[in-house]
């Protein structure tokens, strides 16, 4: 649902010739948050980062979003190396050259930030990076991600970082070497402190732990992608340096800083394609949880009880009608729960700005357009409990009585 402004909806071309909403904040923004807006934190509760993340948590899900951010603070993290690069004056072909090569020839998507001239082969069209969707400067045009390091339940920068085994300690079959990767997984640190220059090993480190944790067959944050976008294996380590003479250990170094974009970018788009649309309706169009309007369904199904007990009680006895006005109360109680459970959405949580994080925790509703929109749907509720009231409370009310 977006807003009939044509003035805020500015887009911004992407290199493979599509079109995206620009990011936005909330102060600007007339329409509903995009994904990459959430993820870029550039929104406000109910729609930001923490209540997505809770909804995925709700929906067993979160691990997609985990993988997104790691991957996003790795990148973040080769930007800083090449950054550290750059700031010292040595070019990255002296220094990195495998790499330097590998940008060349397949395409990195810091070839713009280190003015590498892409020269893409022939035979390597069947490439992530070469398909509809690649964007050559990562993304940060409309993909942005979230801006410094961290998420809900990260280690932050400063805490001490576990040693790394020493060479001879290095894992040499199958067998022990999944087994070391995912003791790697589980203890090392999802912030890299930033007290000195970045090092090649700590870029290895990096991917070395979102592989372990997310991509190693049997991990226990392990992800669904494609055939075409999986990973077979991590043949080099954090604690020993890749051997110069081993071409596969060297091309595995040259492709760390852009081994998991084009998994990104699946998950992204699965993301937003999936579970986003739905958080967005539960959020934006409602402001309970399921278990929530449960209970509300349950308490109303309790008072529609008691109100039609009530109602037929006073026909029956013929009461008079002064008396049997009482059935509005429990009607009007009845039908505001029910309807709250049908719509999941409870119009005075909505008049109070007000929405549920998890089952009966509530979080200030800030998000400008949202707010709009659920004061709009809570009027409409209201209306239609009023209706709907109105017309049971009359059927009891003026129905004539039969005294049994």
């Amino acid at each position: 649902m977006q807003s009939p402004d044509d003035d805020s909806k500015r887009e911004t071309p992407t290199p493979n010739g599509t079109r995206a909403l620009s990011l936005q904040s909330s102060a600007t923004r007339r329409r509903l948050p995009t994904l990459a807006e959430v993820l870029a934190r550039r929104t406000l509760p109910p729609v930001d980062l923490y209540c997505y993340y809770l909804f995925l948590q709700r929906e067993g899900s979160e691990d997609s979003l985990d993988f997104w951010l790691d991957v996003q603070q790795h990148e973040n993290l080769c930007r800083a190396y090449f950054k550290d690069l750059k700031r010292t004056g040595t070019s990255v072909r002296d220094d990195w050259p495998g790499y330097y090569r590998e940008a060349r020839q397949r395409g990195s998507i810091y070839n713009r930030f280190n003015g590498i001239e892409q020269a893409p082969y022939d035979d390597d069209k069947d490439e992530p990076w070469n398909q509809p969707g690649w964007e050559a400067d990562g993304g940060q045009a409309h993909r942005a991600g979230p801006q410094g390091y961290g998420r809900p339940g990260s280690i932050v920068a400063g805490d001490d970082m576990p040693e790394a085994p020493e060479p001879s300690t290095a894992p040499n079959s199958r067998a022990e070497r999944r087994s070391f990767m995912n003791k790697r997984a589980s203890h090392a640190p999802t912030v890299i402190a930033r007290n000195s220059a970045i090092s090649r090993t700590d870029l290895i480190a990096s991917a070395e732990r979102i592989y372990a944790r997310y991509l190693l067959p049997g991990s226990e944050k392990e992800i669904y992608l494609p055939a075409q976008l999986r990973i077979a294996s991590f043949p080099i380590s954090s604690s020993a340096v890749p051997h110069p003479q081993d071409e596969e250990q060297q091309r595995a170094l040259a492709r760390v800083p852009d081994m998991f974009h084009a998994q990104k970018e699946y998950v992204f788009r699965t993301m937003e394609a999936d579970v986003f649309p739905r958080f967005l309706r539960a959020k934006a169009f409602g402001n309970l949880t399921p278990i929530s309007a449960l209970v509300r369904l349950s308490l109303g199904l309790l008072a529609l009880w008691a109100a039609l007990a009530t109602g037929f009680s006073f026909i029956f006895l013929d009461v008079m009608r002064a008396m049997r006005c009482w059935v509005i109360l429990p009607f009007t109680v009845a039908v505001l729960l029910i309807i709250s459970h049908q719509y999941e959405l409870d119009p005075l949580l909505a008049l109070a700005m007000r929405s549920e994080t998890t089952p009966f925790h509530l979080i200030k509703v800030r998000e400008p357009y949202v707010r709009r929109i659920l004061l709009q749907r809570a009027g409409g509720v209201l209306l239609l409990v009023a209706l709907l009231t109105a017309a049971l409370s009359c059927l009891f009310i003026f129905v004539p009585g039969h005294r049994l």
